[in-house]
């Protein structure tokens, strides 16, 4: 398992933009897929410590990509599901598939990092130190 890489996996150009430039402000190495069948060949070379990805995806969706996560590894990357769609039966089909968190769009990367930190310290893993930007 790779401690610094997060897979982002969102099909909107703009989201996986600002995705993986907050992840990276962090301290995280972020590397980006655009849709789900592109996820699934990353993960399975790049064993990253955490997965973000969007529900609504071409070719494979959040909730099956989340399902091949987890019957694919140990269960210790960290997966965050985040979604325009809200709804309860939404919700519940991502935390079945085996999603740690569910989190609306849109979320603020503050938040989004916040959360993706507190899964992986409980998975037992150390999150980076975010780099020092000079003022």
């Amino acid at each position: 398992m790779n401690q610094n890489l997060v897979l982002i996996a969102e099909d909107d150009r703009d989201v996986r933009d600002l995705l993986s430039y907050a992840v990276e402000a962090a301290g995280y190495q972020a590397i980006a897929a655009r849709d789900g069948q592109t996820a699934v060949r990353i993960l399975h070379t790049a064993r990253p410590v955490a997965l973000i990805t969007d529900v609504l995806m071409p070719d494979i969706n959040g909730i099956e990509l989340c399902r091949r996560v987890r019957t694919s590894n140990d269960g210790r990357t960290a997966v965050l599901m985040v979604s325009a769609n809200v709804h309860q039966h939404d919700i519940q089909a991502g935390l079945d598939a085996g999603a740690d968190r569910y989190l609306p769009k849109p979320i603020s990367p503050r938040q989004l990092i916040a959360e993706m930190r507190d899964i992986i310290t409980a998975k037992g893993a150390e999150p980076p130190t975010p780099p020092c930007h000079p003022h």
